[in-house]
């Protein structure tokens, strides 16, 4: 059975649209209906129903992309990374992700890149932002603070960051004393303006719940661009907010800033995933960067 039939036949069943796949394969419309009439013939059967705004999968569909699996998507990634090893790698790659981890976590891991030839664009974005431009074709690779949302994606753990509630030292020894005088955490975290960064990335949240605290505890005073907006007014004695500890972990040592203290043991994390799209990773590049962007940043 042809390669080409079966990766026209993923992408369509992927995609849901003749028009998308074969846009995605580089290929006319007409020649993706060749192909997937091509293999209707040798299967027997019809695999997808037309309809006005795209096509349906039959149940012979169904079947045959379960068989597939990702291991299509699994031979043509080995290919494109064994012809990356002995092709001409230059050129620019893609990358959206959230602003902070971008800049702190991955920009440092992209110096072997620059050396051969590849040229970084870093472009941030919230989650349905780097979703929607990996579908799209805006982007090559992703990184983000959830996992793949969307059929049409794939993705791999990275790592997880552990978080970290934080005031500067004053505020912290305020609430210490309040604790020991009797007053519970909740409240005191009530009279303190609340800091975040964005409404989708709910590192607070997260962080209330891990601690048996209602998210709804209190609203934010100030919503940020990005978490690292944020650095400046705690460290100046105002508010509190949870941070992942590549953010704060210098300024935790250097005494600028100090921990809250949960009820909880244990410290509550937060897992990010490299995303892509299957059909960028027919290119050497984009595959060539998603292995060394998976290798470097889960070794650390």
């Amino acid at each position: 059975m042809s390669l080409n039939r079966l990766r026209a036949f993923v992408e369509v069943y992927r995609q849901r649209s003749f028009t998308t796949a074969a846009r995605n394969l580089g290929l006319t419309q007409p020649a993706i209906s060749q192909q997937i009439a091509s293999l209707e013939e040798t299967i027997g059967r019809p695999l997808f129903e037309r309809h006005g705004r795209g096509v349906v999968p039959t149940g012979t569909a169904d079947e045959l992309a379960s068989d597939i699996g990702d291991r299509l998507d699994q031979a043509e990634a080995a290919l494109a990374q064994a012809r990356a090893r002995s092709a001409l790698l230059a050129g620019s790659i893609q990358i959206v992700g959230h602003p902070d981890f971008l800049s702190e976590v991955v920009a440092p891991q992209l110096g072997t890149l620059l050396e051969s030839g590849i040229r970084v664009r870093l472009h941030g974005g919230t989650r349905g932002e780097i979703e929607r431009m990996l579908i799209h074709g805006e982007a090559d690779l992703g990184v983000s603070g959830f996992p793949a949302a969307d059929r049409r994606l794939r993705g791999e753990h990275l790592r997880d960051e552990a978080t970290r509630a934080v005031a500067a030292p004053a505020v912290v020894a305020r609430l210490r004393a309040a604790l020991a005088a009797g007053t519970d955490l909740a409240t005191f975290l009530t009279g303190l303006p609340l800091l975040s960064y964005g409404l989708d990335y709910p590192l607070i949240d997260n962080w209330l719940r891990h601690n048996g605290l209602n998210p709804e505890l209190t609203t934010p005073a100030m919503v940020g661009l990005d978490v690292r907006s944020l650095r400046g007014l705690l460290m100046g004695g105002h508010g509190w907010t949870v941070l992942p500890e590549y953010l704060c972990r210098a300024h935790l040592e250097a005494g600028d800033l100090a921990d809250i203290p949960g009820t909880a043991a244990g410290q509550d994390h937060l897992s990010y995933h490299l995303l892509w799209s299957p059909a960028a990773l027919r290119q050497p590049r984009v595959a060539h960067v998603r292995h060394a962007l998976i290798w470097r940043l889960y070794q650390q």
